[in-house]
């Protein structure tokens, strides 16, 4: 019934190729069985075991009948050869073979090893074999006597136990007794099975998933440097790939882009901290079966390290942020690339792919994708997320064209997700009229304004060094209520951008490293994101640097000089404030952009000030102009402090008729100063003792009167 063309004509597929090496396998088993004359007695294993007998029929097919045991364990052999020569596409058992050297019989003797993962009675049959050993899987031992024949056998169980394909269960006990086992999702591999999750610490992603080169969006020198990479793992120049660059990069399309180049997928492991050792053993021979090279994403923080050992058989490919470290023996020699900051010309290609297939509307004339362009300064994963949350709102309102005010809403979606749990978003608005300030001020404050909007033009008019940093840095110092954070929001407001107060309460630790970890968190996110940072009061991380006396006083240097790092290659835009401007370390103005001081409004701004929080040409205050000149020319109050009067006046007024007179403002201005722990130039007056009174002098006269 045998006949020589069956296996030439099983079609070339991986799953076919397991079938066959897993029947070649189980025929070299019933050779063994036969040998030690288990299939010889009355009651043998055919009878006790019908399935083996199944097995038999099958494989009796493929082979001549007139063979005796010995010459179809030869057929099958060079048949099965022949097949995986003449086969077109790749076979993971073959790429398994060439990396670890295997031979036809090493292949059959791993094929052994799992026969019970495939077919549970065969773990039966191999139990009763092995007695007294109590153990459904093949041992060593068990192993080597089914390969006897084989001159080499023990040659082929060393080159199977440091594959890393298979593991001994219990290698504490005799060699002989060691118990071999395969790995689930390896089997599924071997198999022919590709799965998308290989493992529970893994995910795999093939070649299609990634753009080729020329499609990246980065720039021409970039791109080249890209194309080299795969050449010196070719002529063996580096055994590993660390590409540094923030979250919001397509960092995994271009470590898929570089994969793809020499026709390899990628096998992800974003998690380092639950790869435990076993893992990373098998993480070589999966590579090597789904050809694929392992890519591990890590973002440690400052002053950490990661340790990657050596993967067998393979190189990895490493994704890090632009802050810690990496060793061990699998990065000896290693390539590092550094993803360029998101420039004007790169921004354009992502957004022009990204919104493609929707209009823009045009604001004031101006093209409105000339605008995102200039406005949303992010890196490229982050512009697709966003374009995706754009198109989506406007579809959703049934527009085909895209707004200005979609993207912004889809950026501010994205960083509500990914900067909520680091700071606080603040409402923005207004304009710089409503900002009472001094000449100087408000003329430093719109030059500010001014640097922010043309960071990129700035950057790229430099020749300097300099020109690739486009972050804008300020100090704003005085006194509280000065209009420090309210000038912070107006050039938000003006920009276009939101703006996060970072709480200071939770960055400040007093554990080692733990304030500089939380630092560089908040800042990487600002800067991908794009938005304005602002560290209000920040006077704990503005301190002077001293002199060193106690190990408290080396790690709060330690904290003030990483600051002083991070800011001066910060890409983004940042505002401190302090209330302290004398106690800040001369270092942090020499690196600001500009240093803005803040004064107490003087009596013609106090006056401008009240005028606007009392809203004092409407029906609900009644407060003659003279009076109101009076009460700024004799009260020295902040602009926080007149905001917070005016209030209070208003929340007198409601509980008494609606109207705000001068009884209520004096007895807010009294109250004020006493929150303060001051003495008011103003004298306070009982309720009853307002009605009547016609102007502030009127209130002067009666207490002259009374004295």
């Amino acid at each position: 019934m045998g006949n020589n063309e069956v296996i030439k004509k099983v079609p070339h597929t991986a799953k076919n190729h397991f079938t066959l090496n897993f029947y070649a396998a189980v025929f070299r088993f019933l050779n063994y069985m036969h040998h030690i004359g288990e299939l010889e007695k009355e009651t043998d294993s055919l009878g006790k075991f019908p399935f083996l007998e199944k097995y038999l029929s099958e494989i009796m097919k493929m082979v001549p009948e007139e063979m005796n045991w010995e010459d179809g364990i030869k057929f099958i052999e060079q048949e099965l050869t022949a097949w995986e020569n003449a086969s077109p596409i790749d076979l993971p058992i073959i790429e398994l073979s060439k990396k670890n050297g295997f031979d036809y019989n090493s292949r059959i003797a791993l094929m052994i090893t799992g026969l019970g993962e495939e077919d549970s009675r065969f773990g039966t049959v191999i139990a009763g074999l092995q007695q007294p050993l109590a153990n459904r899987r093949a041992s060593l031992e068990t192993i080597e006597q089914i390969m006897a024949d084989n001159d080499d056998t023990h040659n082929i169980s060393n080159l199977l136990l440091s594959s890393n394909v298979i593991e001994v269960m219990n290698p504490d006990e005799p060699r002989s007794e060691w118990v071999l086992r395969i790995s689930p999702f390896l089997w599924e591999v071997i198999k022919g099975n590709i799965p998308s999750d290989p493992a529970p610490w893994c995910g795999y992603y093939p070649p299609s998933d990634f753009p080729e080169f020329e499609y990246l969006k980065f720039n021409a020198d970039f791109r080249m440097k890209l194309e080299n990479v795969p050449k010196l793992f070719k002529d063996g120049l580096a055994d590993a790939f660390i590409l540094r660059g923030m979250q919001g990069e397509p960092r995994l399309s271009v470590m898929g882009s570089v994969a793809r180049s020499m026709n390899l997928g990628i096998i992800v492991i974003s998690d380092v901290s639950h790869m435990a050792a076993g893992n990373w053993k098998t993480l070589g021979p999966l590579c090597i079966m789904m050809r694929a090279i392992p890519v591990i994403i890590c973002d440690p923080g400052p002053g950490e390290t990661i340790e990657v050992p050596r993967i067998k058989g393979t190189f990895p490919g490493i994704i890090m942020g632009t802050e810690g470290g990496i060793k061990g023996q699998g990065i000896e020699r290693s390539v590092t690339l550094t993803i360029p900051p998101p420039d004007a010309a790169y921004r354009r290609r992502c957004w022009t792919d990204a919104l493609s297939g929707f209009e823009i509307d045009k604001v004031d004339g101006v093209d409105g994708l000339e605008l995102i362009i200039e406005r949303f300064h992010m890196p490229g994963d982050l512009i697709r997320r966003v374009s995706q949350i754009a198109k989506a709102n406007a579809a959703l309102s049934g527009r085909t064209t895209l707004k200005l005010d979609d993207v912004r809403e889809a950026a501010r979606t994205l960083n509500r997700q990914l900067l909520d749990t680091l700071a606080l978003r603040l409402e923005t608005g207004g304009k710089w009229d409503d900002l009472v300030v001094g000449k100087g001020v408000e003329s430093s404050l719109k030059e500010l304004e001014i640097r922010c909007m043309n960071r990129d033009k700035l950057s790229e008019n430099m020749k300097s060094g300099y020109a690739n940093n486009q972050g804008v840095r300020a100090i704003f110092t005085g006194m509280s209520g000065t209009g420090k954070t309210m000038a912070a929001t107006i050039l938000a407001s003006g920009l276009g951008m939101d703006i996060y107060r970072v709480d200071l309460a939770a960055i400040v630790n007093k554990y080692i490293g733990e304030t500089e970890k939380n630092l560089h968190n908040v800042l990487a996110r600002a800067q991908e994101l794009d938005v304005i940072l602002l560290f209000d009061e920040a006077d704990a991380l503005l301190g002077s640097r001293t002199e060193i006396k106690s190990a408290n006083d080396r790690y709060a240097n330690l904290e003030t000089d990483y600051l002083l790092q991070k800011l001066e290659n910060y890409q983004g835009i940042v505002i401190m404030t302090t209330n302290a401007p004398e106690n800040v370390d001369k270092a942090f103005s020499r690196r600001m952009d500009m240093v803005i001081n803040f004064v107490a409004p003087q009596a013609n701004e106090r006056l401008k000030i009240w005028e606007l929080h009392l809203n004092n040409k409407s029906e609900t205050s009644k407060i003659p102009p003279i009076e109101l000149e009076n009460i700024a020319q004799r009260c020295p109050m902040t602009g926080g402090q007149i905001r917070n009067a005016a209030i209070q006046a208003t929340l007198y007024a409601l509980d008494d008729g609606g109207i705000v007179t001068i009884g209520h403002l004096v007895k807010a201005v009294e109250s004020e100063y006493r929150k303060a722990g001051s003495l008011c130039p103003l004298k306070v007056y009982r309720k009853t003792e307002w009605k009547g009174i016609g102007s502030f002098f009127d209130l002067m006269k009666m207490e002259q009167g009374k004295s």
